[in-house]
């Protein structure tokens, strides 16, 4: 491809942003669930982790795209980086729909959630999409309609895949996904709805006054903030990437693969950038987390500070400082 330093160096940066933040998330929800063993926030760890996967993956790519055409990518190992790349994507939205439907059952059961939603449940549900991502991910390999019949040397998504892949998976996955989202986002709205409006009722009767307001109607909302949070950006992340590459299908003569891989991708990946941050935004529990670990880091970085100052001053300032209680102590004892 054309002019691919800059498209490599602003993946670089993309890729260094990604498992930073990522790493640094992943880092504070582990410390969350040693003190909380809360199972929400497994999820909310394997999506950190996915998207940290994400990040590793295509900073395998940056190397293909800043070096000189001269040494082209065997299309057998391109293949193999796309299919990590297009797997750990899988898992990042797969982990969104886990997370939403976590929420969903957790404002549509409230007491049967934690029978339903037990450790072992979600230790399965997270292996199963482990293993349908990479299903996903390495389909391509196995399906011959699926690959590019000619390959240039180039490494990159659509030099290996052909945009039939990108249309299977819109059709079959992403758009029932998106369905699925906004069931899952309008119900859980109307039993929020539902139940505040009870409370408001019960209020006003008199039997229940506002000091014993019960305080699962803020916890409601505030989890279908997240989940909308999260499924709007998985939404304008995606779509137009692969709504594109479906008019890529429908249009052969459309010659669509640089906006494709330049443009529409990047954005498309910079939704595993947008997943921690919306964490650390909007989930008070991880945002005081990081803000604790800060805490500790500052401190750790003020103790070093001090150690190192103290060793510049040296052993001949030390006596210095001692030698005023020794004089007082000479001094009064002569006065005795």
């Amino acid at each position: 491809m054309e002019s691919s330093f800059p498209f490599g160096a602003i993946l670089a940066v993309l890729a260094s942003l990604i498992i930073a933040v990522n790493v640094l998330v992943a880092v504070a929800v582990l410390l969350l669930i040693h003190k909380n063993d809360g199972v929400g926030l497994c999820f909310t760890l394997n999506l950190a982790v996915a998207d940290t996967l994400l990040g590793v993956a295509i900073s395998g790519l940056v190397t293909d795209q800043l070096s000189s055409p001269a040494r082209p990518t065997q299309k057998t190992l391109c293949s193999l980086r796309m299919a990590f790349v297009t797997s750990s994507a899988a898992a990042s939205v797969l982990t969104v729909m886990l997370i939403a439907f976590d929420r969903y059952l957790a404002i549509k059961q409230p007491l049967r959630y934690f029978q339903i939603m037990n450790g072992f449940v979600a230790g399965a549900c997270i292996a199963g999409l482990w293993l349908v991502s990479y299903l996903i991910g390495f389909l391509p390999l196995g399906v011959p309609i699926f690959q590019q019949t000619t390959y240039h040397g180039t490494c990159s998504f659509f030099a290996v895949f052909h945009p039939r892949f990108v249309l299977t998976l819109s059709c079959v996955g992403f758009f029932p996904a998106l369905l699925l989202f906004v069931f899952f986002y309008c119900d859980m709205l109307k039993i929020a709805s539902m139940h505040s409006q009870q409370i408001r009722k019960m209020e006003q009767a008199g039997a229940m006054t506002g000091a014993y307001r019960s305080p699962r109607t803020p916890s409601d909302f505030k989890a279908i903030r997240t989940v909308a949070v999260l499924i709007g950006s998985f939404t304008l992340s995606w779509t137009p990437f692969l709504i594109t590459g479906i008019v890529q299908v429908a249009c052969q003569k459309c010659y669509l693969y640089l906006v494709l891989e330049r443009y529409l991708w990047l954005l498309g990946v910079g939704n595993s950038l947008l997943n921690p941050l919306i964490y650390a935004y909007w989930q008070k529990e991880v945002r005081q987390q990081l803000y604790q670990m800060a805490l500790g880091v500052k401190k750790g970085l003020t103790s070093c500070l001090l150690l190192l100052s103290a060793r510049e001053r040296g052993p001949s300032e030390g006596p210095r400082e001692n030698s005023y209680p020794i004089a007082i102590i000479s001094h009064s004892h002569l006065d005795g």
